[in-house]
């Protein structure tokens, strides 16, 4: 297939800068940057001798080629990562399952410290370890930590507030220093221990708690003697789970690049204080050998950002550049290199990560897609889908509710609720998601590829018209493809009958009953139904309990919202005892003792 566009070397800057690759309904297929504009872009239309079959594949689409202009090098490999996040162009390596990881957090800056944990490493002065690519392994871990070292769980909020010790306290979990004279030496012992235990020397808490068993013993302390004996079982056998890979200690992530069915896996093994933490595999699909530096460059500036743990050295089978280094230097807040494997260990690590990429495969989601694709006859493969849905009660407190899919799975922390006050009474569906179609071009990225709406051709339309005007004059404004989905006669959800409608197009979609795609779509507007529904309930629950707690001696509109966020239903107010609602800020005893007799009276 001969290329749509023809390169004329007038037209291009000699300078750096970004690239964008159109096709001929103007939908960007690839973006990439260059030192010279000039020289980049020619050498992909100089003929297909020396062109992988992805990049010969792209050039046949591209019908239109537009250039950004950047002062540096630098700039424009920023400026490309951000394009390619907010475009996600089907022939560039896209980190679609860019999810934080886990990692404990221990802010030794506190009186009392507790270990937490988070997805975010911010410049807070705390001290960070991980990650941990498996959620239940980080957790299970955290639940372990706690047991073997009692320190406090609640949060700062909590902490201040408290004022009985709570269930970890009474399981020996805690020391409760929220309400009892804890010895601040004794806590920061606690701390220091479990800093070293996390940073890998562990043999030295155990010599530690070896010598405080005997002591126990000795003085026929037998109680206390077996809790520390199993507290040091509990630390051997987590030990045991990590593999002492550098004995000479040191955090370093490796990259390994294998290739593998329909594309190229990249493995990645996360060492901390020498020892194999976590590994992780990622598959990038029609990338082979020979994009293996592109692959490499787009991973490595997509996957560590500023809110992730970045370490100081980072190994890959081939050199890169020293321009990337820079970049993940100032988001670290430090040094990082980024160097080929030294020394037998690391070689070794490197052939660890080509083990963990050979088990990189496609995702099975690559077929539900395609299929999408193609019935839908969309401009690119749908990997995010977002769903969308009304829900009203006679008109009053209208919603919208909109669920995200991302490779044919649900991301419930994506869901957003939309309220709209100015349509109270007006029981308009349209008008409802023509609001929600204005709102979420508000909020920009990440678009869609698919927004799929519930509802026949007219909802479709409204939506259609809404983003059309929300976009009007907008630059760089996003081609959206929309879809939607009406229930069949017997007006059910779920029925294989249901329609599928999409704009410029009479007759509703031929979509096989039964079939993965109608049932992907189906499970997407249930998704948004439930959803809203859901949202729609507790705005009422929380209006009741408002208005309830509004009629208490004493309280007023903060109060009225502090309670809410207390006890989170009028039930759970009702069952408060005095020393329960003595711990919401602000409440003092004359009060507290007020609203409970009044919380009598009401029954």
């Amino acid at each position: 297939m001969a290329a749509l566009f023809h390169f004329r070397s007038a037209d291009f800057p000699d300078s750096p800068g970004v690239y964008l690759m159109k096709d001929e309904r103007g939908r960007i297929i690839y973006v990439g940057k260059a030192i010279s504009l000039r020289k980049r872009l020619a050498s992909y239309f100089r003929g297909p001798r020396n062109l992988s079959a992805k990049t010969r594949a792209l050039v046949a689409r591209v019908a239109r080629v537009d250039v950004l202009a950047a002062t540096t090098e630098k700039e424009a490999l920023l400026l490309e990562e951000s394009l390619i996040k907010k475009h996600r162009p089907r022939y560039n390596v896209v980190l679609r399952d860019d999810k934080q990881y886990l990692l404990f957090r221990l802010d030794k800056t506190s009186k009392f410290p507790r270990l937490q944990i988070t997805r975010r490493v911010t410049r807070d002065g705390a001290l960070y370890f991980g990650p941990f690519t498996s959620a239940q392994s980080a957790r299970e871990t955290w639940k372990l930590l706690g047991r073997i070292f009692p320190l406090r769980k609640c949060s700062e909020k909590v902490f201040r507030n408290r004022v009985r010790p709570c269930l970890h306290h009474h399981l020996n979990q805690c020391l409760a220093p929220c309400v009892r004279q804890v010895d601040e030496e004794a806590y920061r012992e606690l701390v220091r221990r479990v800093e070293r235990f996390l940073s890998g020397r562990a043999e030295s808490v155990l010599a530690e708690l070896k010598r405080e068993m005997n002591e126990a013993a000795e003085a026929l302390r037998f109680e206390q003697a077996a809790v520390i004996r199993d507290r040091m079982a509990a630390i051997r056998r987590t030990v045991e789970r990590q593999a002492v890979v550098l004995p000479g200690g040191g955090d370093l992530d490796v990259l390994g690049l294998e290739p593998v069915e329909e594309g190229l896996g990249l493995g990645v093994v996360f060492v901390r204080r020498g020892r194999v933490l976590d590994e992780q595999a990622f598959h990038f699909p029609d990338m082979s050998r020979q994009e293996a530096a592109e692959v490499l460059e787009g991973f490595l500036v997509q996957f560590y950002h500023e809110e992730r743990f970045i370490p100081a050295r980072i190994v890959a089978e081939q050199a890169l550049p020293d321009l990337l280094a820079e970049v993940l230097a100032e988001r670290r807040g430090g040094d990082v290199r980024l160097a080929r494997p030294r020394g037998q260990a690391e070689r070794g690590l490197l052939e660890l990560t080509r083990e963990v990429a050979r088990r990189a495969a496609p995702r099975r989601s690559a077929d539900l897609l395609a299929g999408l694709e193609r019935r839908l006859r969309l401009g690119r493969r749908p990997v995010r889908v977002e769903g969308v849905d009304i829900s009203h009660l006679g008109g009053t407190g209208t919603r919208a509710g909109m669920v995200v899919f991302e490779e044919g799975r649900r991301l419930p922390k994506e869901s957003r609720h939309y309220a709209f006050p100015e349509l109270e009474g007006s029981s308009d569906d349209y008008a409802a998601l023509a609001a929600w179609a204005a709102r979420r071009v508000e909020s920009g990225p990440p678009w869609p590829d698919l927004v799929l709406v519930d509802g026949g051709r007219g909802q479709l339309a409204a939506v259609e018209r809404a983003f059309f005007e929300a976009m009007r004059g907008m630059e760089d404004a996003p081609i959206l493809e929309l879809a939607a989905i009406a229930k069949g006669e017997t007006r059910r959800a779920g029925e294989l009958g249901d329609f599928i409608f999409r704009p410029g197009r009479k007759n509703p979609v031929d979509l096989p009953p039964g079939g993965p795609e109608l049932l992907f779509l189906q499970s997407v507007r249930d998704a948004a139904h439930r959803f809203v529904l859901g949202g729609q309930r507790r705005s009422r629950a929380s209006k009741a309990l408002k208005s309830a707690v509004l009629d208490l001696p004493g309280v007023g509109p903060k109060t009225a919202r502090l309670l809410w966020e207390r006890f989170g239903s009028l039930e759970a107010l009702r069952a408060a005892t005095k020393d329960d609602l003595r711990s919401v800020p602000g409440l003092g005893d004359r009060r507290a003792e007020k609203i409970v007799e009044a919380l009598a009276r009401l029954g």
